[in-house]
């Protein structure tokens, strides 16, 4: 997902198991009066409660901002994908332990 100079990459398995990697190299520690820090506990807590695995990479982007933005806009549209039925699949669970 690009915003500007940015780009991120969200991929989310509801896969049962909680797991969180995370890579954003955050140009700053504050953004207005927002402490990036809250940003992974966001995530971290979403992936704990969800029961799944998200990785999160900041491919590019030099605005702690749009890093954000970024990654906000593609866990939206990871996770959409990830709980959208798929008509291609004719009826079956997406995922190789066969339930959600």
């Amino acid at each position: 997902m690009p915003l500007d100079e940015a780009l991120s990459r969200v991929v989310i398995d509801f896969s049962g198991r909680p797991g969180l990697q995370m890579h954003v190299p955050y140009t700053r520690a504050v953004v207005g009066r927002f402490d990036v820090d809250l940003f992974q506990e966001f995530f971290q807590g979403f992936v704990n409660h969800a029961q799944v695995t998200l990785h999160i990479d900041n491919l590019r982007g030099i605005n702690t901002h749009h890093q954000i933005e970024t990654v906000f806009k593609a866990f939206g549209r990871a996770l959409r994908m990830a709980v959208e039925v798929d008509e291609r699949m004719a009826g079956q669970m997406p995922s190789t332990k066969g339930v959600l």
